[in-house]
């Protein structure tokens, strides 16, 4: 058993994993204790609302688990609640059967806007980068997810379409 314990320390695509891992969850609780001061309770909520906004009136529960990379059914449930506290509403569309589209309701394009006026601890923390750093990052993320999303490819519709 100790041996497995330091073969995994020693293997650099662990240890690289883990310390992504770690950064993701300190930034993502950065960003909850944020959000939850303006009345958003988590940042997936947060990306929810700059979803529909960005997709418009193209925002359906598919979409929405395709760009947030979430299964549909915790989409299903996180729209309920969201609509239950008044910032999302589902409508029928008119022209296609069985199509539900997700539009912000006021309360929602208020939260929208607090949400993304508010993201000093963002900020703060990517200021330790540089400009080319960030970029560089970006750059590194973008491969990674898209290596892992090769990997997914016979799982999941594509992230993005």
């Amino acid at each position: 058993m100790e041996n497995i314990v330091t073969d995994v320390f020693l293997d650099s695509d662990y240890v690289l994993w883990y310390w992504f891992y770690q950064t993701r969850d300190a930034i993502y609780e950065a960003r909850k204790k944020e959000l939850q001061s303006i009345g958003i309770a988590t940042p997936i909520r947060a990306a929810v609302l700059f979803r529909v906004q960005a997709l418009d009136d193209k925002a359906t529960p598919s979409e929405l688990a395709r760009w947030l990379f979430r299964k549909p059914h915790t989409i299903s449930s996180l729209l309920t609640r969201m609509e239950k506290e008044g910032l999302v509403r589902r409508t029928k569309d008119a022209s296609r059967k069985g199509v539900i589209r997700i539009a912000l309701t006021e309360k929602g394009e208020q939260a929208y806007y607090k949400a993304v006026r508010r993201s000093e601890a963002l900020h703060e923390i990517m200021s330790c980068l540089s400009e080319e750093e960030q970029q560089q990052l970006q750059k590194y993320l973008e491969k990674l997810r898209d290596q892992a999303l090769k990997m997914l490819a016979g799982q999941h519709k594509p992230l993005f379409p």
